[in-house]
């Protein structure tokens, strides 16, 4: 494992804490897109259907378990627990808009033609698009909390920094997998205005505050 791998895992990690951390603490999930979430669930039930048949090693393991119980843990505190505080008002976009499509192109661009192989090509197409509803609802309101910021600029980070383990990987290995390159360079392009407001609101205005006190 190279240090791009391993940091881009460390920020997927960090954004997922950020996020439990910040419905937990808040007690609310305002802001945050169910629907997003659920496509974020439907990538990791997709792509870890081998969990119980292809052991790699304990650190991948855990991982995959991870990101299965965090995603099913926020929908629950969405969906259950602080559903009351759920903003189901701006989280409108159509994600069969997003599903379809990744379907048809799973079926017909994939590496091998099997169940497996066909759920873990869907999961990363799906994973490309999967932040859409939660911009599209920062569109709506017109704001975010500082806390959901850092959480998505923390989960924009973690694809940018796998499109470096790719490109470190293909000039060590000569491995390249165009599926998920192409897919996670789409993805990080969908986060580029955000990191653009990120970097010249959120943190300025941290700045500012901190001046000031």
């Amino acid at each position: 494992m190279n240090i791009f791998r391993l940091t881009g895992d460390l920020s997927h990690l960090i954004a997922i804490l950020i996020l439990i951390q910040k419905i937990w603490k808040s007690r609310s999930c305002e802001g945050i897109s169910g629907r997003s979430q659920m496509l974020f669930a439907m990538v990791f039930v997709t792509r870890y259907l081998d969990l119980f048949t292809h052991y790699v090693s304990f650190y991948n393991t855990l991982m995959k378990v991870f990101y299965l119980g965090s995603s099913f843990g926020v929908l629950w505190l969405m969906w259950h627990k602080f559903k009351a505080t759920y903003d189901r008002n701006n989280d409108t976009l159509r994600v069969e808009l997003l599903v379809v499509p990744c379907v048809v192109l799973a079926l017909l661009v994939n590496h091998e033609f099997s169940v497996l192989e066909i759920m873990w090509t869907f999961s990363i197409y799906l994973e490309a698009v999967a932040i859409m509803p939660q911009l599209f609802m920062l569109s709506r309101t017109g704001n975010a909390e500082t806390i959901t910021a850092h959480y998505l600029f923390a989960l924009g980070l973690y694809r940018a920094l796998y499109i470096f383990n790719w490109f470190y990987r293909y000039q060590t290995e000569s491995f390249f997998d165009p599926i998920a390159t192409v897919a996670g360079v789409v993805q990080t392009v969908l986060y580029a205005d955000f990191f653009y407001l990120y970097i010249t609101r959120v943190l300025r205005s941290n700045r500012q505050f901190e001046m000031g006190a």
